[in-house]
């Protein structure tokens, strides 16, 4: 369990005592630095990183020239083409559960903070293309087959080599009626329905495809209900077995399908589904995992408007969850450490900090339009605090902790430089055109030297609950980086570089 925060007082103060006294603890809290981020720059290099992760056969506009084509006869072996998408951390599998999560979350960055990315949002928009370009190849074969994954797991991790080299088992795993996963199918679907959002007025007949196949998606996912991970067990766990069940998705898909095409069935479904998809379940929650917290952030935008009061049970839920993070509340499940960071146990603690980041930002901004503040215990949680506490873990992870360092690779003067990452870590193909073998990349895992190879943009999963951080390619827990931590990042860079 975790540690309880080492700030603690009282609910039962006045509305306007427990907010100041709450911004107090998030401003005491030690800065490294008193100067200001250069947001835009983050937010520049956080896009950029999607790049790096790129499968496939790279276009001529590829800005991180060190990477190159690879993995170019993906699916062959099942007669499809599954080539592209991305790699999902610092392996070579291509993981459609992860993967499907952070198109949903890079779509959710644009539509909500597209208009502050400037010229960024150009590029933002390419890196979602890059997903759902996969995601249709995936879903092509729905409702007979949903692929799920290329690569076998065991063989890559018992391997370090360059994705550009990679001879490991291209294994193809797929999701069908009789072997169902309504998990990664639903978040498949929100996948492609967040994106068809996106694209509604930059491009009308792609975006129609993506909605168009994000209802077939979701359908085969209702229909055959049940867990990938266990029809797929042996090749997804323990990598990304889903442990909260596959309830959590078909809502996530549903709200993302009503979203996207305005169709009361979904509201319908919703409804109807509140109290058997368990809605109200682990409400500080939310990763490629979890959609609860997600879900009932999403929802209330529309009970905020006034347009949903059959669905108040949501925002109900999601001011729970703003009041179960907030700083100084006792909470088993959400810690702080000393230098400020949220943390909860497990791995990779960045992608709660970007996660729950972004859905503290997108609520504040649902609030202030509908001009309400979060109860807590008799008071309130004004839309300025929360994005006050999202811009501090923002802020922690640019440099703003006791340690003074960046945890994005090629942001400030000080960064990681051995992060758990093969393409990084290995000689790029210019600097080494021989082929790196197997188990001939193993020095590079275990040199002391930095990456040679600069994955700008690179969240890594951060420091400990004690803010320490050994910057170590073995420590993969602290050094790996991850689509998913960089997805809702960028959303919140660029409000914080429009609003810094």
């Amino acid at each position: 369990m975790a540690r309880k925060s080492r700030h603690s007082f009282s609910l039962s103060l006045s509305p306007a005592r427990f907010s100041s006294l709450l911004l107090f603890l998030l401003l005491s809290i030690p800065r490294a630095s008193a100067g200001g981020h250069d947001y835009g720059d983050a937010l520049r290099k956080s896009i950029l990183f999607f790049e790096g992760q790129r499968s496939g056969r790279l276009p001529p506009d590829q800005r991180l020239r060190w990477r190159r084509d690879s993995a170019l006869h993906d699916g062959a072996s099942a007669g499809v083409d599954l080539t592209g998408g991305y790699y999902d951390a610092g392996d070579n599998i291509k993981f459609g559960f992860p993967m499907a999560f952070t198109t949903t979350l890079l779509s959710w960055s644009v539509i909500d903070f597209g208009r502050n990315m400037g010229g960024e949002l150009n590029n933002a928009v390419k890196a979602v293309k890059w997903g759902t370009d996969y995601l249709l190849k995936a879903t092509k074969d729905v409702p007979n087959a949903l692929y799920v994954q290329v690569g076998d797991a065991y063989s890559d991790h018992n391997c370090w080599e360059r994705p550009e080299d990679m001879d490991t088992l291209r294994t193809v795993y797929k999701i069908d009626r009789f072997h169902p996963g309504s998990d990664v199918a639903g978040e498949t679907a929100a996948a492609l329905a967040a994106a068809s959002i996106v694209f509604r007025y930059r491009d009308p007949p792609y975006s129609r495809l993506l909605l168009d196949r994000a209802i077939k998606v979701f359908d085969f996912a209702d229909r055959h209900r049940g867990a990938y991970s266990s029809s797929l067990r042996s090749a997804v766990c323990p990598f990304y077995c889903d442990v909260n069940g596959y309830q959590d998705e078909l809502l996530w898909g549903a709200a993302w399908l009503h979203k996207a095409s305005r169709r009361r069935e979904y509201r319908e479904y919703i409804v109807r589904n509140e109290v058997v998809l368990r809605a109200g379940d682990t409400i500080n929650e939310f990763g490629w995992d979890n959609k609860h917290a997600g879900i009932n952030v999403l929802i209330s935008k529309e009970v905020l408007m006034g347009k949903a009061n059959d669905l108040v049970a949501f925002k109900r839920n999601a001011d729970g969850f703003i009041c179960s993070v907030l700083p100084g509340i006792s909470n088993p499940q959400i810690q702080y450490s000393p230098g400020g960071l949220l943390f909860k146990a497990g791995s990779c603690n960045m992608q709660h900090v970007t996660s729950l980041s972004f859905l503290l930002l997108a609520y504040s901004n649902y609030l202030s339009h509908a001009n309400h503040a979060v109860p807590c215990g008799g008071s309130y949680a004004t839309p300025a605090l929360l994005k006050r506490l999202a811009k501090r873990q923002v802020d922690y992870i640019l440099g703003d902790n006791p340690l003074s360092m960046s945890y994005m690779v090629g942001y400030g003067a000080r960064y990681p430089q051995r992060i758990h990452h093969r393409a990084s870590s290995l000689p790029s193909v210019a600097a080494h055109p021989a082929h790196i073998s197997c188990k001939a990349g193993s020095r590079y895992y275990l040199s002391p030297n930095p990456n040679p190879n600069l994955l700008v943009g690179a969240v890594v999963g951060g420091p400990n609950s004690s803010d320490a951080f050994p910057d170590s390619r073995p420590f993969f827990q602290e050094s790996e980086p991850t689509t998913y931590v960089n997805a809702p990042l960028v959303g919140l860079l660029a409000y914080f570089w429009a609003h810094p």
